[in-house]
């Protein structure tokens, strides 16, 4: 029984520790979050580069995205605005995090109009002391059809 108490203890406190170091870095995820969306919408590609991973890859309705895939859309977005809400983050482990959020955009893609409110998903990893997202998706919201 001592046992068993014991491992009980030991899992809670280490799930303690997951969950807490998952709180004090969702604020920080948020920012680096927020930073690749300033990067690419000033088309910024060093900026970008900083908090995103050299291995990215984004899953989007157009196909699977690069870093360079990432870069070279950069320089075809007119991104006006974008606003952030409904941030969560999630871990499970010490150095992966597993945010969503809803992000409602005003711009264009090649001179035409991409503005509307998306859901969108991203995997940050931390490397050394630095956090990198190194997957991202998004989908655009639909107004659900009449009955």
């Amino acid at each position: 029984m001592k046992k068993c108490i014991t491992y009980l203890v030991a899992v809670f406190f280490a799930m303690t520790v997951v969950g807490f170091a998952a709180g004090a870095d969702k604020d920080a995820i948020e920012a680096k979050e927020k930073a690749a969306w300033q990067a690419f919408k000033d088309k910024k590609p060093d900026d970008f580069k900083k908090v995103v991973d050299k291995d990215f890859r984004g899953a989007y309705a157009e196909g699977i995205s690069t870093l360079q895939t990432e870069l070279d859309d950069m320089q075809k977005w007119d991104l006006k605005s974008f606003a952030m809400s409904d941030f969560t983050a999630f871990s499970d482990e010490p150095d992966v995090i597993v945010t969503t959020y809803v992000v409602r955009i005003e711009g264009t893609y090649e001179g035409k109009d991409h503005s509307g409110t998306f859901n969108c998903g991203s995997v940050w990893k931390k490397e050394k002391d630095t956090w990198l997202a190194i997957f991202h998706t998004n989908v655009k919201q639909e107004t659900p059809a009449k009955k």
